[in-house]
């Protein structure tokens, strides 16, 4: 079987199923819908882009997915079993092994370098150092840093940051990347070329990507775009 059709083969059964999914807040003694009954699926190996105004609820979903929020109704599976029961600490093993986040803001500890900042989460899950610090050199190579991997963030430009953070976010080698507004804080040269290192990580790799973007431009470069309006979808398509 070759790559394309060992790819199509994958994506045929469902990785991340979400069925009837509600969230909601409560501001004093007033109800706020979040989310109003969302069913999706996300296959193995692809790239989701979610799209829609401020406040539709898409960062909401994200972290709902990642599992560092829980619904108020509904049901998440990963491969068919449900995780959402499971007490903290097994969900938590599961985040930090089978799941990486990339967030608007890099979330950079300042006085590590970028080798050290990426290979960091394989130390707290106990990797020997020798080989997350080769991961680490062989990820930020990936993502075009080779050459600035002892600077520290405060000596790298913004979108320099944002890529150290995608390659910490793939050092633990995950199945799923969550990515919330990556390229908020970017200009759009800086931005586009982000995406486009994730796009091409998502093919090179065979990592599932869903990230959240207000760039419509950027999410038509992805497997499908998902519209979400007032906590509903209102288009699932694809590309």
């Amino acid at each position: 079987m070759n790559n394309s059709d060992s790819q199509q083969a994958s994506n045929e059964s469902p990785f991340v199923e979400i069925q009837n999914l509600f969230k909601t807040h409560y501001l004093g003694q007033q109800r706020v819908d979040i989310l109003k009954g969302i069913n999706l699926t996300i296959h193995r190996q692809e790239m989701v882009s979610i799209i829609g105004a401020s406040g539709a609820g898409k960062s909401t979903l994200l972290h709902i997915i990642g599992t560092l929020d829980q619904p108020t109704e509904g049901t998440i599976t990963y491969e068919g079993k449900e995780l959402l029961d499971l007490p903290e600490s097994a969900l938590a093993n599961f985040r930090n092994r089978r799941l990486g986040f990339v967030f608007q803001f890099h979330h950079l500890l300042p006085e590590f370098t970028a080798l050290e900042n990426t290979f960091l989460p394989a130390l707290i899950q106990k990797q020997p150092q020798h080989e997350a610090r080769e991961a680490a050199q062989s990820l930020l190579n990936e993502v075009g840093l080779s050459h600035r991997i002892d600077h520290k963030p405060g000596e790298l430009s913004g979108g320099e940051q944002q890529r150290v953070a995608v390659a910490r976010a793939l050092i633990q080698n995950p199945d799923l990347v969550l990515a919330d507004e990556p390229t908020g804080n970017l200009d759009s040269h800086t931005g586009e070329s982000l995406f486009q290192t994730l796009r091409n990580l998502n093919q090179r790799r065979g990592t599932a990507f869903v990230i959240v973007t207000h760039n419509q431009q950027l999410a038509e470069q992805s497997d499908r775009v998902i519209h979400l309006e007032d906590g509903l979808i209102t288009e699932d398509r694809t590309l």
